[in-house]
């Protein structure tokens, strides 16, 4: 198999880019030569997340509501939408501005990228397949959505920004990407952002009980960040149109998850069992055929190594506070 393509940006602009996953973008983009214009609102992403990069040479922050306007000064080679709350907690708490953000969001920056010439890359998700009757997913599936449950505001949002970036590239020729990131984990995740890696890690680190939901036999594939941003990177350097998925194919239940993340933290909590969320899939694993394929492209980071760096990037900012 090839290695993961790679090419030289001048100018990436990533709405979004104060969140985890985009934060991480954004230092990959810095670290390769790039300059990065950051545009978040700072609903869901945190200030934290970018502090590093303040200083750094080509790195600019803008605040604002990318589905109200997308202020970026220098023209962009690259043009990578990652604004959206991506957390249960989050997308519930704030559920029309989810969806503002998937819809005039998407649409401001494919507006930007077309009108630039910008190669566009769309931060779709796993939750597009909705509860599978698929497993593994592969882009051909079309998923099981509930359109009008409590998940909607966060699938029916992405679905709609696929559809939206899809008519764009053939009405405008715009050179878009869509990639469909799964259950991505790792250093700078929020503690109590509602996901169940950095649920497990902060309560298995305070000595508490780990919430697992329904009987925990429900299934997730974990992709460490920097493999996904790998990947992201990988596409966006490509001219696939996709989408793609990008993730790691090897599942793991959420009990299984509970106990790893124990274990490998050292800690005696003990699992408790809690009612299972509306519309909460039962199973999630990507095919990543494509991917290898076209990108040269597969996760090499393994779920205890991964988690083993997550629970060391915890225990660090928890020994800070």
């Amino acid at each position: 198999m090839s290695s993961p393509i790679s090419r030289k940006w001048e100018h990436a602009v990533v709405t979004g880019g104060a969140g985890f996953v985009g934060s991480h973008l954004c230092k990959a983009l810095l670290d390769a030569g790039a300059a990065v214009t950051c545009v978040d609102d700072l609903s869901t992403g945190r200030p934290e997340n970018v502090a590093p990069l303040l200083d750094r040479p080509g790195f600019t922050l803008v605040q604002a509501n990318v589905a109200e306007e997308l202020p970026v000064r220098r023209r962009p080679d690259l043009v990578l939408h990652f604004a959206s709350p991506a957390s249960p907690a989050d997308y519930l708490r704030l559920p029309l501005h989810t969806m503002q953000t998937g819809s005039a969001g998407t649409s401001n920056a494919l507006t930007l990228a077309h009108e630039c010439e910008a190669r566009f890359v769309l931060a779709s998700t796993s939750e597009v397949y909705g509860d599978p009757q698929q497993n593994p997913q592969d882009e051909r599936y079309w998923g099981n959505v509930n359109p009008v449950g409590p998940r909607s505001v966060y699938d029916e949002a992405k679905r709609f920004g696929e559809a939206l970036t899809t008519a764009h590239a053939e009405t405008y020729g715009t050179d878009t990407c869509i990639v469909r990131l799964f259950n991505t984990y790792g250093p700078g995740m929020r503690g109590h952002d509602g996901r169940a890696v950095p649920t497990f890690v902060r309560q298995a680190l305070a000595g508490e009980p780990l919430t697992v939901t329904g009987d925990g036999r429900q299934t997730r594939s974990l992709c460490y960040v920097d493999d996904t941003v790998a990947g992201i990177l990988a596409a966006a350097a490509h001219g696939l149109r996709g989408p793609v998925n990008i993730g790691n194919p090897s599942e793991i239940s959420m009990l299984a998850l509970a106990r790893l993340v124990v274990a490998l933290a050292g800690s005696s909590s003990e699992v408790r069992y809690i009612e299972r969320p509306v519309d909460d899939p039962a199973v999630r694993c990507p095919d990543i055929t494509l991917a290898r394929d076209k990108l040269g492209w597969e996760p090499r980071v393994g779920a205890e190594e991964g988690l083993r760096r997550t629970i060391d990037w915890f225990r660090a900012e928890a020994a800070r506070d």
